[in-house]
C-alpha cells in the first residue's frame, strides 16, 4: 500500500481541513492505515506558505487548505502548480459562491468562526465540566448542572455526559451503589433536572462480563453476579424514588437515542 502523506494547511487552527482530510482518506483506507497527516496552522505569511510547497514537493505530500484571504489562496495554488503537488481548496469555492449570492465580499477574517461563536465556547465548557463532574467526583457540581444523570455501572452515564456536552449541556453524573450513601446535594437538586438511568438485568450482566475480560479479569466476580445487579438495581430504584425524577430504560438504545429523549424532556421542563 502506498505511504499517504496529508499537509492540512490553515490560517486558524486547521480543525475543519483535518475533519475533511480524515473524511476522505477513510474512503480509500479506514483506519487511516499508512498514512500520515501534518498540521500547518495560523499560516499567515507568503513565507511560511513556499515552506510548505517546497516541503510538499519533497515529501510527495497532498496538500488540504482553508485559507480565507484570496491572495493566500492564490499564492498557494500557484506554487503547487509550479512544484506539481496536488491540492485541493476546501473554502475558496464556497465563498466566491456565496459572495456571488449575497453580492458582498467576505471579511477574509481568520479563525473568526471561533471568535464569534459563543457556541462555541460554551460547548469546551460544557466538556471541561462533564469531564470534571464525571463519575460523583465532586457533588458540588451537581448544584451547578443543567443535567445529572444517576444510574448503576455501565448505564453509559459517562458516554451521554459528554454527548450532551457537545451539545451544550453541562452534565455531572453519579453512580449509585449499596454501600455508598448518595451525596447531599442529590436531594437538594431540581427532580425535572435529573434522569434516572435504567437496564434490564441480564443486559447489565451481558456488559459488565464483556468489561470484566476487556480488563483480563474473571468474568464471574461478584460485578457481574446476577444477584449483586439485582441488589444495584433495587437500591437505585429506591434512591430515584427518594428524588422523584424521570427514568429513562437505556436497554437498547443508543447513547444518541437516549439523549434525544434526555434533552426533550429538559426542553419540556424549562
Amino acid at each position: 500500500m502506498k505511504r499517504l502523506r496529508v499537509f492540512v494547511v490553515s490560517d486558524s487552527v486547521g480543525e475543519t481541513g483535518d475533519q475533511v482530510a480524515k473524511a476522505v482518506i477513510s474512503q480509500f483506507r479506514p483506519s487511516l492505515e499508512n498514512t500520515v497527516i501534518r498540521r500547518f496552522p495560523h499560516i499567515q505569511s507568503e513565507e511560511l506558505i513556499r515552506k510548505i510547497v517546497c516541503l510538499a514537493a519533497k515529501q510527495n505530500a497532498f496538500i488540504v487548505y482553508t485559507l480565507v484571504r484570496q491572495e493566500m489562496r492564490s499564492l498557494l495554488h500557484e506554487l503547487c502548480e509550479q512544484e506539481n503537488v496536488y491540492a485541493v481548496d476546501i473554502l475558496g469555492p464556497a465563498l466566491k459562491t456565496m459572495t456571488t449570492f449575497v453580492e458582498e465580499f467576505p471579511l477574509e477574517a481568520p479563525g473568526i468562526v471561533h471568535q464569534l461563536d459563543d457556541d462555541y465556547f460554551k460547548k469546551i465548557e460544557a466538556i471541561e465540566f462533564a469531564v470534571k463532574y464525571d463519575d460523583g467526583r465532586d457533588p458540588r457540581g451537581l448544584l451547578q448542572a443543567d443535567i445529572v444523570l444517576v444510574g448503576v455501572s455501565r448505564t453509559s452515564k459517562t458516554p451521554l455526559s459528554q454527548y450532551l456536552a457537545h451539545k451544550r449541556y453541562k452534565v455531572a453524573n453519579v453512580p449509585l451503589v449499596p454501600e455508598v450513601e448518595p451525596p447531599e446535594e442529590l436531594l437538594q437538586i431540581d427532580p425535572k433536572k435529573c434522569i434516572g438511568l435504567i437496564i434490564s438485568p441480564d443486559k447489565l450482566n451481558s456488559i459488565r462480563k464483556e468489561r470484566l475480560k476487556s480488563l483480563g479479569l474473571n468474568d464471574d466476580a461478584i460485578y457481574a453476579q446476577h444477584n449483586r445487579i439485582l441488589e444495584e438495581i433495587q437500591h437505585f430504584e429506591k434512591i430515584v424514588a427518594k428524588i422523584g425524577c424521570k427514568v429513562i430504560d437505556v436497554t437498547n438504545k443508543a447513547v444518541e437515542e437516549t439523549a434525544n429523549v434526555i434533552i426533550e424532556h429538559i426542553s419540556n421542563c424549562k
